[in-house]
């Protein structure tokens, strides 16, 4: 799995011109799902987003996680994450897990991570064309990836 992770002050999704989800500050995380990812891959990340710390504390340090913030998750599938651009100008998609496989992998991703959190998680519509709106605050944006856990 693999993910990129901005810090918001807010973010939300649209589908077909109407609003899907909104949050105000906190993590909008772009969720990519390859066909080798498991059930530990998604504890792993859950984990690691849970615990992030790159919220500022009153000392202006990245010291603080999601949870101490108070602050709430947008979760939006995206399976351009895994793109290769090697060969040629146009991206190529094979190694994204296809729905069946991924359909699963991203609900249980969703609900460990709100387990982890103890929270709702905000989400978009797995395979639809949306619209992703967001103020980055920092900006602050990470790539988690489990494959080289970093």
């Amino acid at each position: 799995m693999r993910t990129v992770i901005q810090r918001v002050e807010f973010a939300n999704v649209t589908i077909n011109g109407k609003l899907k989800s909104e949050i105000g500050k906190g993590l909008l995380v772009l969720l990519g799902i390859e066909d080798e990812d498991t059930t530990g891959d998604i504890e792993w990340l859950c984990g690691k987003i849970a615990r992030l710390r790159i919220f500022e504390d009153d000392k202006g340090l990245m010291n603080l996680s999601v949870n101490e913030v108070n602050g709430e998750i947008l979760v939006v599938s995206q399976f351009t994450l895994h793109a290769s651009v090697k060969k040629g100008n146009r991206p190529s998609f094979v190694r994204a897990a296809k729905p069946d496989k991924a359909i699963p992998l991203y609900h249980s991703f969703i609900q460990q991570l709100g387990t982890e959190l103890n929270k709702e998680i905000k989400t978009g519509e797995f395979g639809a064309m949306m619209k992703v709106n967001l103020l980055n605050d920092g900006p602050v944006t990470l790539v988690v990836d489990t494959k080289n856990k970093e």
